[in-house]
């Protein structure tokens, strides 16, 4: 039987936005592992125009993309099938978050990754921190952008190592202003809008942050080369190591149910802790959920699942009741539950909101306001 090949070392260049130089950080080290003798090829990248990044592409082979027909438009996209055949060293992956054309055999650019890594191929790989799933709704209160291509945070936190490429706000808009990162028409339109000095402020400081949380959890070297980093104290293995927390994410078929879900799964991050999302299957009065309830409580859970969070269906008329005795069962630490809108229906929300603070006396209740709704933005 023929054994599998040692996985595949991921390394992610992080940065807060477009033009503070991931991409060419990451090709820097591309060509120093050439220059030692590995073999690098790069399997996607995406110029925009740019070019001293362009320029630090020379020498490297680039793997031809791939040609996709949707709706009656030919696209590129990296090659996934094309790489593995070559089966270099070292991938170089450009834009970690990218959603690939409709009818790929995978859905986003990271689970075609996940596959090189699977295969034994290491990867260079960049990514903006406003694509981390848990950040979402943060990100969305600094920027009004709702970022669509996310990463999940388990993706993050199975990286080797996660190096942030950094440059002050400040420098950022001079680079903007001088046409380095965009050509002067997008330039403007950038500056009036998500390049703002403010905005830029705020998700460096976040970029900041997650990169600290990164290190730490991996408690390693990151100023050792290539993909060789240097535990501090034990092993670093795929799973972190298990706290004394667990929390518990009630689930409802409230839009809000999505935000509780990563400012959980984030709490839970930081804390080493385990997570359960859990719905109760009837509603108060016993009576079966309606049918597009049913569906919203299931999508949310799915959510819940690809965040590698365990979801729980759980059956009783009485919902706080019901979820609280779970709670206490499984050792649950911390309760998170959503603040209903101020509006009729939210009344038995409200209900339930209360009644889940009054059993759960052993625990820490974690109420969360949806702020959106708050500043009533859709």
């Amino acid at each position: 039987m023929a054994t599998r090949p040692p996985k595949g070392k991921l390394k992610i260049y992080l940065g807060y936005a477009a033009g503070v130089g991931k991409t060419y950080q990451m090709l820097e080290e591309a060509q120093e592992m050439k220059r030692q003798g590995q073999d690098v090829v790069i399997g996607y990248f995406e110029p925009h125009a740019r070019k001293d990044t362009i320029a630090r592409t020379e020498g490297l082979e680039a793997i031809p993309r791939r040609k996709v027909e949707y709706r009656g438009g030919v696209f590129e996209d990296m090659d996934t099938e094309a790489i593995l055949r070559r089966h270099p060293e070292v991938c170089v992956v450009d834009e970690f978050p990218h959603t690939n054309v409709p009818g790929r055999e995978r859905e986003k650019r990271w689970q075609d990754v996940q596959v090189l890594l699977e295969a034994g191929i290491h990867v260079l790989t960049t990514m903006n921190v406003q694509h981390l799933e848990s950040l979402n709704d943060q990100v969305w209160q600094i920027t009004g952008v709702r970022v669509r291509e996310t990463v999940p945070d388990w993706v993050m936190q199975k990286a080797n190592q996660v190096v942030m490429v950094d440059l002050t706000p400040r420098a950022l808009l001079n680079r903007l202003a001088r046409g380095v990162v965009y050509p002067p028409d997008k330039a403007q339109k950038a500056i009036e809008h998500f390049f703002q000095e403010s905005t830029l402020v705020a998700l460096r400081e976040m970029a900041l942050r997650q990169t600290a949380h990164e290190v730490e959890i991996r408690q390693v070297d990151y100023d050792t080369p290539g993909f060789e980093p240097v535990p501090t104290a034990g092993e670093v293995t795929d799973e972190l190591p298990r706290g004394a927390d667990r929390i518990l994410i009630l689930v409802t078929a409230d839009p809000s149910s999505a935000m509780l879900i990563r400012r959980g799964k984030r709490m839970a991050d930081y804390l080493h802790a385990d997570c359960f999302a859990v719905a109760v299957s009837v509603d108060q009065s016993g009576r079966e959920a309606p049918s597009p309830d049913r569906e919203a409580v299931e999508r949310h859970l799915n959510f819940a699942r690809n965040l590698h969070i365990e979801a729980r269906v759980l059956e009783g008329h009485d919902v706080a009741k019901t979820v609280v005795e779970f709670a206490r069962l499984n050792g649950v630490t911390q309760l998170f539950v959503a603040r209903p809108a101020r509006t009729r229906a939210a009344l038995l929300s409200g209900n339930l909101l209360r009644n889940v603070v009054r059993l759960a006396r052993d625990m820490q209740v974690t109420i969360v306001a949806d702020r959106s709704r708050m500043q009533g933005r859709e």
